[in-house]
């Protein structure tokens, strides 16, 4: 079974290889309404073959898409993650840029020393070299690709804010038309945040959330969880109903992001002088899916579930509980000897005749 992280990593990929697939097909279909019938390229005369073009573009752009994904969620976008959109956008295409002059230089070196049989420092190798980067096919090719490589990233960048789920859903229409729904809603909140903002200061204060969020981000992702909304110094967390179950992702996901946190305590203690806890209220329940929006679009969910969530997460204060989950997500999860859950009472909702039991989940293990 493929794991959520592969996946994830396999749709960051995909764009990628989509692009320059597409980018790779327009090219040679325009390059064969201007040749045509020729056999020979005229700026450089070397020979034309349209069909052995085509099957040398689909391996050439899946590499590439490779490539160029392989770099970006690896190295560069972690190198990149606090730079302005359109600065890193920028740097990271005259980078790749960089990169695909170097190889179609080598390439061309290579080339040379095999038609002419002479040593890659020889003066006809140069001469050949010159002669190459000083027509304007080679600069075009250059300038065709750049496009390119700033579309791919600019692609990503945008896939990045929105979020994997929420691009894929706005790409395929899945919510164009509102739909129902069983989801599992998860609200984190963090604890005593009002006090570890007036101690620490609103800029240091943000940059504490940054690094808090960012460090739960490997244990969503791995328990199939979506980020539904950023509020403040809260996080709503959902799954559909199938993948919030299976393996009881919905609640591992709290024991993931909770080790998560434990990891780093070391450098929150030494950069903010504190270490960051959470509280949490988690619930099952129906809702309607669909898009919104004339001038900002977004998917949005509608139901008792979403504000019943709220209240539950808000009810570990008076508990002093670091986990509380409604009765009718506890009897949905899989049977697991690790989960130890204690009746609390009854939470009463406004307007609603019907009172939702509730659970706190023991997480000191």
């Amino acid at each position: 079974m493929l794991s959520p992280k592969f996946i994830r990593n396999r749709n960051l990929y995909l764009p990628f290889i989509i692009i320059w697939f597409i980018f790779g097909t327009v090219y040679s279909i325009l390059e064969f309404g201007i040749l045509g019938d020729s056999e020979i390229y005229p700026a450089t005369g070397n020979i034309y073959d349209p069909k052995n073009n085509f099957k040398f573009l689909i391996p050439a752009c899946i590499l590439m898409g490779l490539f160029q994904g392989y770099l970006e969620i690896v190295w560069l976008k972690k190198k990149f993650k606090h730079t302005r959109l359109w600065l890193k956008v920028l740097i990271k295409t005259l980078f790749y840029l960089l990169i695909i002059v170097v190889f179609i230089l080598i390439v061309g070196v290579i080339n040379s020393v095999l038609v002419n049989k002479v040593g890659p420092f020889s003066a006809i190798v140069y001469s050949d070299l010159t002669n190459f980067v000083s027509e304007f096919a080679f600069w075009s090719i250059v300038i065709y690709t750049g496009l390119g490589v700033f579309f791919a990233l600019l692609f990503s960048e945008i896939i990045d804010y929105l979020g994997n789920e929420v691009f894929y859903n706005f790409l395929f229409g899945k919510y164009h038309q509102p739909i129902d729904e069983v989801r599992i809603f998860m609200f984190l909140d963090m604890k005593s945040s009002t006090t570890i903002a007036e101690n620490i200061g609103h800029q240091k204060y943000f940059n504490l959330i940054r690094a808090y969020y960012s460090d739960m981000t490997n244990a969503i992702v791995e328990c199939k969880g979506e980020i539904y909304q950023y509020v403040g110094d809260e996080i709503v967390i959902s799954w559909n109903a199938e993948k919030g179950i299976e393996n009881n992702n919905c609640i591992q996901c709290l024991f993931e992001i909770e080790a998560a946190l434990l990891k780093r305590k070391s450098y929150y203690l030494e950069t903010f002088g504190i270490f960051p806890t959470f509280k949490a209220g988690v619930h099952m329940g129906s809702v309607t899916t669909g898009e919104i929006g004339v001038l900002k679009k977004d998917i949005i969910y509608t139901g008792d579930v979403l504000n019943t969530s709220a209240r539950i997460q808000a009810k570990c204060n008076d508990y002093d509980s670091k986990c509380i989950v409604s009765r009718v997500l506890k009897e949905a999860l899989q049977p697991d000897d690790r989960l130890q859950f204690s009746h609390l009472g009854h939470l009463s909702l406004k307007g609603k005749q019907i009172q939702v039991e509730l659970y706190d989940l023991k997480m000191d293990k």
